[in-house]
């Protein structure tokens, strides 16, 4: 097992907000690049996300069961599933987002944890440690302009 992936960042708008930038479309769209999502937002509920959508097909999916959801301040995934059609399919993982109010806004850390080793799992690791800090970076970004 790999350890999880741990990242965390302070944003200068509401925690409600910060959270919804994970199940609104418009704002997965916005920061995350996402094209199509199908987010039932309830415990036991959907949670799929897809890019690159073609006439073809889709390119890239995760999707999981929610199984904790707390407006404003958490949205827990499990058995999450990374489809790449150039991978083994992986999984099951987790992925925990949390929010904490703040002077400035809100406390965002986001836990993806669940990672085996060898082959696929070990380019996978990589790419999430190298992708999150940017991916969290760009979302602050994202949710200080639209905010404003």
């Amino acid at each position: 097992m790999k350890p999880p992936v741990i990242n965390e960042v302070e944003i200068g708008c509401s925690p409600a907000m910060i959270l919804s930038a994970f199940y609104d479309p418009e704002h997965l769209k916005g920061w995350w690049g996402v094209e199509k999502s199908l987010i039932e937002l309830r415990t036991g509920g959907v949670f799929t996300l897809a890019w690159d959508y073609s006439e073809a097909g889709v390119k890239y999916v995760s999707s999981g069961l929610i199984s904790n959801f707390k407006p404003a301040a958490r949205l827990c995934i499990e058995t999450m599933i990374y489809v790449n059609p150039e991978r083994s399919i992986l999984g099951p993982m987790t992925m925990d987002i949390s929010v904490a109010k703040t002077e400035i806004g809100g406390h965002l850390k986001v836990i993806q944890d669940g990672y085996q080793s060898g082959g696929d799992w070990d380019w996978y690791h990589e790419a999430v440690v190298d992708a999150w800090p940017k991916a969290l970076q760009f979302l602050k970004n994202y949710l200080e302009s639209v905010a404003k």
